[in-house]
């Protein structure tokens, strides 16, 4: 059975190991789950992660981050989805939490957090907020 939001699956995975506080958790891979988690890593919110396997098994293995016990992930939401896409213009990028959040952005010019595609002056879909 094909999966109809593969990026609702990876965010919904990293909740669930969460909730039972795992230190990693393994997702099919794919070039816009990893560039997900390239960014969610250089923003401090993952520890690391890997890909491993052949072309059609490969895995993304997330490590997890925690602080005195607790997931530094608090909340973890899907903005855009395959029923309902949302765009923004580089001028409209959402605020999470009065910044203290991220949203992760996908663009022309790669997938990266708001506030670097507002520096960059490029708009694109909504995937996901962090906080």
């Amino acid at each position: 059975m094909s999966m109809s939001d593969p990026v609702a699956d990876m965010l919904t995975r990293i909740r669930n190991a969460h909730m039972v506080d795992k230190k990693e958790v393994n997702i099919p891979a794919s070039n816009l789950k990893t560039a997900i988690a390239e960014v969610m890593h250089k923003e401090g919110y993952i520890e690391s992660f890997s890909v491993a396997g052949e072309a059609a098994t490969k895995m993304l293995t997330i490590k997890l981050k925690y602080y005195d016990d607790k997931p530094v992930i608090d909340s973890l939401q899907r903005i855009s989805k395959p029923s309902l896409r949302v765009y923004v213009k580089s001028t409209e990028m959402p605020s999470v939490m009065n910044g203290l959040g991220i949203v992760i952005v996908s663009t022309p010019k790669g997938v990266m957090t708001g506030q670097n595609a507002a520096a960059k002056n490029v708009g694109g879909e909504v995937l996901c907020s962090i906080s």
